[in-house]
């Protein structure tokens, strides 16, 4: 969840696939995040084997009371894998990246991540949560992810608005059937058995939760955390190269050249959103206000933003003009 103040010094974090695997390879988790476009079967089986979905929507809290059963599944008091209580905000990211790790088998951890489950994997969900979001190494790799605070308004006495609030989720296969895991709820939601064979538990996580968003919708986000798929490309490059299949390898060149541009983008991207652009702005305005051109741009930008403002309206969004 982003809402609220009680963050305990954790910070926003973003629903990018970068962000996230970053974090994995901090934490010494040999898994990346893709972004899902579709849930079609043939998009999901390009992407296998996929561990979880990391699920980003805007929380509505009268979307619990709104589903049915059938799609609300049903609590799990007894869920003997891991299952940690989120209990400060805007670590939500990383605790639903943990609750999936968790009760992934046979997974490799970075030490002070394996020290951490170890502990951690012995106590109460409200107790888990509190040795998670305890942990300072943690929550600094956290808070590196996230976009530098370089200007605060606190102390200035203005009005607080209330903002959109969103929050991750996890769902992944545990003994048979597909469970959620919401470090909000009590407990962890199981949705049902699902069959090994076919799409196996994608199916149910479709049909049984993720497609209570209507197609379209731009209020939620999916992300499939995987198996790092280069080590495998690599593998399968060599062979054909050793068995002279020239033509066959030269299609794998192709996606381990896509996979590496991916992360050289990631890359860039991150490295844009951890630097502190203020003096670059102030710069700018100093240019522009020397040029005398500084109140024309004030006004061109406010033209933008109302014609923003006009499109949010139409849609049935909210909008501030301020």
């Amino acid at each position: 969840m982003s809402e609220g103040e009680d963050s305990n010094g954790w910070q926003l974090m973003e629903s990018d696939p970068g962000v996230f695997t970053e974090l994995l390879k901090t934490l010494g988790v040999p898994l990346v995040v893709d972004d899902l476009y579709s849930l079609d079967p043939d998009s999901l089986a390009q992407m296998q084997p996929i561990r979880a979905f990391i699920f980003l929507f805007k929380w509505l809290p009268t979307l619990s009371s709104a589903e049915s059963s059938s799609m609300a599944g049903e609590y799990d008091p007894s869920f003997p894998g891991f299952f940690a209580h989120q209990v400060v905000n805007n670590a939500c990211a990383t605790l639903a990246v943990l609750n999936g790790l968790g009760n992934i088998p046979s997974l490799t951890f970075g030490p002070q991540l394996s020290e951490l489950m170890s502990f951690a994997s012995a106590l109460d969900p409200q107790t888990r949560g509190l040795a998670i979001t305890s942990s300072d190494w943690l929550r600094e790799a956290h808070n590196s992810l996230s976009p530098p605070s370089a200007i605060s308004l606190d102390g200035l006495g203005l009005p607080k608005k209330t903002e959109e609030a969103y929050h991750f989720v996890v769902y992944l296969p545990a003994m048979g059937s597909l469970y959620e895991l919401d470090g909000l709820k009590p407990h962890a939601v199981r949705h049902g058995h699902f069959e090994e064979s076919g799409e196996g538990w994608l199916k149910v996580a479709r049909l049984k939760r993720i497609s209570t968003y209507p197609p379209g919708s731009l209020e939620f986000s999916l992300l499939a955390l995987r198996d790092d798929p280069l080590p495998t490309l690599q593998a399968q490059l060599n062979q054909l190269q050793l068995a002279g299949l020239q033509s066959e390898a030269a299609e794998f060149i192709v996606k381990i050249s896509q996979e590496n541009s991916k992360r050289e983008q990631w890359a860039f991207e991150s490295s844009v959103r951890r630097h502190n652009h203020v003096g670059l702005v102030h710069a700018l305005v100093l240019a522009l206000a020397r040029a005398d051109k500084l109140e024309g741009a004030k006004e061109a930008a406010k033209g933008v933003m109302k014609d923003r403002v006009e499109k949010a309206k139409t849609k049935g969004q909210m909008m501030d003009e301020d």
